[in-house]
């Protein structure tokens, strides 16, 4: 038998003014954890589309060999019949369904030409145990975290009779610990004989988890690192990434913060009428000009609600406490008074609530601060062409021209879109939730060195972010979030990744 599973012989893929994918090789050996790396427009989630049947034989050149034999996919369908199943960021389960529907959802079991309830109840809690997961087959998939879902999406690909399996950033909404769940259950699969590429920007799971490690690069193979030679590396596999070295991933800064407070929160809380609880428990924070504060605690522990309760509080909490701006105190009823007030807030959710993914990069750069380019309630196209041409150049957006779908772009340029979106707005405090989730290596750095800039100019940032290594290497001072209270304020000389998690789990 053939020691690769899978072979991609010479893969070409355009698209109008764009070549994803310029003569890629691909090759998996069978019972291998191969991890698929490379900068955000590499070619990675093209590759795999073209692999799974999204993108349909005929619409790529090159071949796909699959356990010796040329496949011609036309459809996802056809894929997953030979054995090929992918699993997606974004996940394809039905929120009021259950998970025993879920799983089975498009290959029902039948007994003649009905479905079989009961058998079906009994395969899904089968499924169930081989990914570990203990949960009532006929809880609806809503009820259930992103850790879990991730699990059933799983489960639902091994009910298929998976060969192969192929993870889209897996983990990138997970937390550490469902993140490392996944990451065993991936190696339990292997000794099951089942193999995984998995597509990741998290370079620390790459190197735990990765036997070989294939790098591209503007649609082209770099190369493939075989971890049983020792040949994986962080420092390897981001130089061929990024087609240089990175010494530093947390570019320094040379300014230093002023003592002008920019903002305060004084007995800040949150009650959100939804869930029928306080979020927000009596939170004094403060944010110097020229600083940047990161905002440190574990998933749901009020990052968010914090940020969005700044921001014109649009979930509509009820608030109590006092805001101040330059010293005055404001109330914001609507995120436009807040954009009015010199705030911006750049979302974790960049695809939902960050961006308008039909429109170009020129229309969601402009719509934050239209009124700046309109006279009489007429668009100066010429200004809004200038202007996005500016943020397209200094944020190196990678993209033909401006005119570009920004839901075509790849996760790092989007969210450079999404930062040029809220700069153009001119902001004195800029809000960034979650800044780097979901790309590469060379992305963050360039977005970093943008933060650098932007502090250096004046401006204050509140950083959230889940990665206690980006909130250690690019803040100034970092408070950390517990079950809705502030537990802790580190000035950075004192901040350990110890010390944040001791703070991060104490109750709140």
């Amino acid at each position: 038998m053939n020691e690769n599973i899978l072979e991609m012989r010479n893969i070409t893929k355009e698209f109008p003014g764009v070549k994803a994918l310029n003569n890629v090789n691909f090759k998996v050996k069978r019972g291998e954890i191969h991890c698929l790396v490379g900068e955000n427009g590499a070619g990675k989630s093209t590759l795999m589309k073209v692999l799974s049947g999204v993108y349909p034989h005929g619409e790529y050149k090159g071949d796909i060999v699959f356990n010796g034999e040329v496949q011609k996919f036309s459809n996802v369908r056809d894929s997953e019949k030979a054995g090929i199943a992918i699993i997606y960021q974004e996940l394809a389960l039905v929120p009021e369904m259950t998970v025993y529907e879920n799983i089975y959802l498009g290959h029902e079991i039948k007994k003649g030409s009905v479905i079989d309830w009961n058998e079906t109840i009994v395969q899904a809690t089968k499924m169930l145990k081989k990914v570990k997961l203990d949960v009532n087959p006929e809880t609806k998939v809503k009820n259930l975290g992103v850790g879990r879902q991730q699990l059933i999406e799983i489960a639902k690909a091994l009910s298929k009779n998976v060969q192969l399996l192929i993870l889209d950033e897996p983990t990138a909404a997970l937390n550490e610990d469902d993140s490392e769940n996944l990451l065993n259950l991936l190696k339990e699969l292997k000794t099951q004989g089942i193999t995984s590429i998995m597509i990741s920007h998290k370079l620390k799971e790459v190197i735990a988890i990765a036997d070989t490690v294939t790098v591209l690069r503007d649609g082209q193979t770099i190369c493939s690192l075989d971890a049983r030679k020792g040949e994986i590396s962080e420092n390897i596999i981001i130089k061929n990434m990024v087609g240089r070295e990175i010494d530093n991933i947390y570019p320094k800064r040379d300014c230093k913060p002023s003592e002008e407070t920019i903002l305060q929160l004084k007995h800040w809380s949150a009650y959100d009428t939804s869930l029928g609880r306080e979020i927000l428990k009596d939170i004094n924070i403060h944010v110097k000009k020229g600083e940047i504060v990161g905002i440190a605690g574990l998933m749901g522990a009020g990052r968010t609600e914090l940020a969005q309760s700044i921001f014109g509080n649009p979930k509509k909490y009820k608030l109590k406490g006092e805001l101040f701006i330059n010293g005055e105190k404001k109330v914001f009823k609507h995120p436009s008074d807040a954009i009015r007030a010199g705030v911006a807030y750049v979302t974790e959710d960049r695809k939902g609530d960050g961006l308008i993914l039909i429109q170009d990069i020129k229309q969601n750069i402009s719509i934050s601060n239209l009124k700046s380019i309109a006279k009489n309630g007429i668009i100066n196209q010429n200004e809004e062409i200038k202007i996005a041409n500016e943020y397209k150049a200094s944020f190196n957006i990678k993209a033909p021209t401006i005119e570009q779908k920004v839901g075509n772009l790849s996760g790092g340029n989007q969210q450079k879109v999404s930062l040029g979106k809220w700069l153009f707005t001119k902001p004195k405090i800029l809000i960034l939730d979650e800044p780097t989730r979901g790309i590469d290596v060379g992305a963050k750095f360039e977005i970093y060195t943008i933060m650098n800039e932007l502090v250096a100019q004046g401006m204050s940032i509140i950083m959230i972010s889940s990665e206690l290594p980006e909130v250690l290497g690019m803040s100034d001072r970092i408070y950390v979030v517990s079950e809705g209270r502030i537990t802790g304020e580190l000035p950075i000389e004192e901040a350990t990744q110890e010390k944040i998690m001791e703070l991060a789990t104490k109750e709140g």
